[in-house]
């Protein structure tokens, strides 16, 4: 049996509209129409032909009932200036993201959530809070996924093919946070990514909509305060720092160069003029567009340790994916690319035996 809600979500995951899914499958609107409603069934052969049109599994399409993740749950930048098409994709590739990881949850002792939740708080005083409640100091971070991963925050990357989106946040099922990363940026935007969103997740609970300008700028204040602390650059003694310095501190806290800038203009340690003096510098030397010779981008730590642990009981990603009613590319589009594919003799996978998993 074709189940509704999973169509919905396979047509948005491709970035299709209704006419386009027809225009692939051969099916006509109206049929689509009631089969997305529920009030028309699919024959074998109509369910084949919507799984090839939309690149899936036909048992993808019959599967229980998936639920969409709302809206208003998830952190989207710039919503109203987003297409349907590119925030229906990634809702999608989040869901897929909440279906992985429940697969790795029934398998594997996982990190609990210990994300506080301070929607009352200043963006700065939270992020020293946070720091606090973690143990962080005023050191610099040295990887904020593994970082985010230890605290229970179920990281993954956001497919390509939803390069257009930003990464975003949520929470779901008893408010397990959850962060999607664009892979498209450099390391050091990918730290700041990630520290944005755990911005949402602490700031925006408790009725509080996770996006909107007012929403936005406190993410941003709050990662720019959690990745560079106030302390930790006072006593790097930054007051009235030339581009030179910046270049050179920029490096010990992991971030851009501009970005660092701006924190030290927000801190009042360079002056207005000197901030646009030095942006304009940066931008000279191509740190507006990218960050040269800039770190490596983060991954995360544990889907490396579980991708590890089923190859070591002898359990194919490729009978992951199966049971999820993935295609392997497919999944690994959501897991950093890390899903290991080992091929033997004419190319094909290896058939290998389910063996139990124990904890990582």
């Amino acid at each position: 049996m074709l189940t509704s809600s999973r169509l919905v979500l396979a047509r948005k995951r491709r970035r299709m509209t209704l006419a386009r899914l027809s225009q692939k499958s051969g099916i006509s609107v109206r049929s689509l129409t009631a089969f997305e409603n529920g009030h028309k069934a699919a024959s074998s052969d109509t369910i084949k032909l919507l799984a090839e049109a939309l690149e899936i599994p036909t048992s993808f399409l019959c599967a229980d009932d998936m639920e969409e993740i709302p809206v208003d749950a998830i952190s989207f930048r710039a919503l109203s200036k987003m297409s349907a098409l590119d925030r229906d994709a990634a809702r999608g590739a989040g869901r897929i993201a909440i279906e992985i990881n429940s697969w790795i949850e029934k398998r594997f002792d996982l990190p609990m959530a210990d994300v506080p939740t301070l929607p009352r708080c200043r963006p700065e005083e939270a992020a020293e809070r946070v720091r606090g409640l973690w143990g962080l100091g005023e050191a610099p971070i040295t990887n904020m996924v593994h970082l985010l991963e230890s605290h229970g925050v179920r990281v993954f990357s956001l497919a390509s093919d939803c390069s257009g989106v930003d990464a975003f946040s949520f929470r779901w099922e008893r408010l397990k946070p959850f962060i999607i990363l664009n892979l498209a940026k450099s390391g050091e935007r990918g730290r700041f990514d990630a520290a944005h969103e755990l911005g949402h997740l602490v700031l925006h609970s408790e009725h509080r909509i996770p996006h909107g300008p007012e929403a936005e700028q406190e993410a941003q204040q709050f990662a720019s305060a959690f990745l560079m602390p106030r302390a930790g650059l006072l006593a790097q003694m930054l007051y009235n720092a030339d581009t030179k310095r910046v270049l050179s501190a920029k490096l010990r806290w992991k971030v851009a160069a501009v970005a660092l800038a701006y924190r030290l203009r927000d801190m009042s340690l360079i002056s207005d003029w000197g901030y646009r003096t030095m942006a304009k510098q940066l931008s000279q030397m191509g740190y507006r567009s990218g960050e040269p010779n800039g770190i490596t981008r983060e991954t995360s730590q544990l889907l490396t340790k579980v991708f590890s642990a089923l190859r070591a009981e002898g359990i194919h990603p490729a009978e992951m994916a199966g049971d999820l009613n993935l295609t392997i590319d497919e999944m690994n589009l959501h897991v950093f690319g890390l899903v290991p594919i080992a091929l033997e003799g004419n190319g094909e996978p290896s058939a290998i035996g389910r063996a139990s998993l124990r904890l990582v």
